[in-house]
């Protein structure tokens, strides 16, 4: 059993089939707002886009909105999302108050924390082997119209992370409240942090859907904890990073200024982007063009991984030493809800930092080489890894990491016939 959708964003290799799918075409959309109670009743397959046109108009926004327009609500509770508010408020899922959910055995049933509890903390990092989501009721928070931004720069990574800690811990930064914080990295010389203030002053707001790019917009040549200002709508600040899908679309050229000025602007966004990575995966043209210029061909390596805060430096120093990418996305998180998720069960007293690297590097001398060396030094750290892209564990490492014997009684309630793929089946073995 699968779901026919017409877009995904998951990067893992998976088995072409002819056999029909879940039709969902009618679970597309927003079923209604609670602008009194702050929360939203939403279709399984609304997508972040359909979602925040539903709820900005009331002056709302889901408590964590994930980068990409394309990204559905049920999509980021059943894997993982994360944004710039997740300093604050976590992930997705933990704003999730019931879900109806179609499980394997073709029923519906609704999941809150007291109503099949079992599934409800289990359904977040299942991906649909558990069941899916048809509605979710979900909480929402108040935003202003503007986002007031300050770019920090930080000549050195430890001066960063203390910095990063200090916000987190404070909500603030010289004595002022921090409504959204995330990062990028360029070098080990040059990284940013870029904090969010909420505003309800008018004023001139910048715009990057244009030929300006947002994350070149951060850098600047200031002294350590030097910051840059600007000010975005919050309908841009959300979607700041889909225009240029942050900075994948320097691959396909769009970010070439003589390119960019013919590129039609409805193009610039990430649904597009897929879809040119689907031409790319179905014809292997990118290992064509490395082969003719006699190179060998390239291994991708497109992650998002957590490591505890304290951790993080050993992280970020590792990974700049040994893989050749860049920039890195981070993003601070720390879990609202005092109990576990057991299928990703980062602790909720600790602060954590996501780190996002989104490219390819030259193969190594085993099938995923790299992949495997960044999943050796997360676990190394104590840390996690979504599992929307190529992953490599054994079977035994996979049950230690993602919820193991809690994850198997569940499925047995609710897939009993394994309807649904296994967890490591889908997220692992290649189909």
């Amino acid at each position: 059993m699968r779901l026919a959708k017409p877009t995904s964003n998951l990067f893992r290799a998976r088995a072409r089939t002819d056999a029909p799918g879940l039709d969902v075409s009618g679970l597309t959309g927003v079923l209604s707002v609670d602008a009194e109670a702050r929360t939203a009743d939403v279709a399984g397959m609304c997508t972040y886009e359909d979602l925040v046109a539903a709820t900005l108009p009331y002056g709302l926004a889901p408590l964590v909105v994930p980068q990409l327009k394309t990204i559905t609500l049920g999509g980021a509770v059943t894997g993982m999302g994360i944004e710039s508010t997740s300093f604050r408020n976590g992930l997705p899922h933990e704003s999730v108050l019931e879900m109806d959910i179609l499980t394997g055995t073709g029923e519906v049933v609704t999941a809150t924390p007291q109503q099949h509890s079992d599934l409800f903390r289990s359904f977040p990092n299942s991906y649909g082997t558990l069941g899916y989501s048809v509605r979710l009721r979900i909480e929402l928070e108040q935003v202003a119209p503007f986002v007031a931004l300050e770019h920090l720069r930080f000549r050195s990574l430890p001066a960063l992370i203390d910095a990063l800690d200090r916000i987190i811990e404070t909500g603030g930064h010289d004595g002022t409240p921090v409504d959204y914080l995330d990062g990028v990295v360029f070098s080990a010389d040059e990284s940013y942090l870029c904090l969010g203030r909420r505003t309800k002053t008018p004023g001139p707001v910048s715009d990057y859907t244009g030929s300006q790019i947002y994350y070149r917009s951060i850098q600047h040549d200031g002294a350590d904890g030097t910051g840059k200002h600007d000010r975005l709508t919050i309908h841009d600040y959300l979607w700041r990073w889909d225009t240029d899908w942050f900075w994948c679309s320097r691959a396909f050229g769009a970010q070439n200024p003589r390119i960019r000025r013919f590129w039609p602007r409805r193009l610039r966004r990430s649904s597009f982007y897929w879809k040119l990575i689907g031409y790319d995966q179905r014809f292997n043209i990118a290992d064509r063009i490395e082969k003719r210029n006699g190179r060998p061909p390239r291994e991708r390596v497109v992650q998002d991984i957590e490591v505890p805060l304290g951790r993080s430096v050993e992280f970020l120093q590792w990974f700049l030493d040994t893989v050749p990418i860049e920039p890195i996305w981070l993003c601070p998180l720390r879990l609202r809800d005092p109990q576990r998720w057991p299928l990703y069960p980062i602790q909720p007293d600790r602060s954590y930092l996501n780190v996002g690297f989104w490219s390819s590097v030259p193969v190594g001398p085993e099938p995923g080489h790299t992949n495997r060396m960044i999943e050796k030094k997360v676990a190394e750290l104590d840390g996690h890894k979504s599992l929307y892209s190529d992953a490599y564990y054994s079977a035994e490492e996979f049950d230690e990491l993602y919820g193991g014997e809690t994850y198997k009684t569940v499925k047995k309630s609710y897939d009993p016939d394994s309807r649904l793929l296994d967890l490591y089946a889908k997220a692992v073995q290649r189909r």
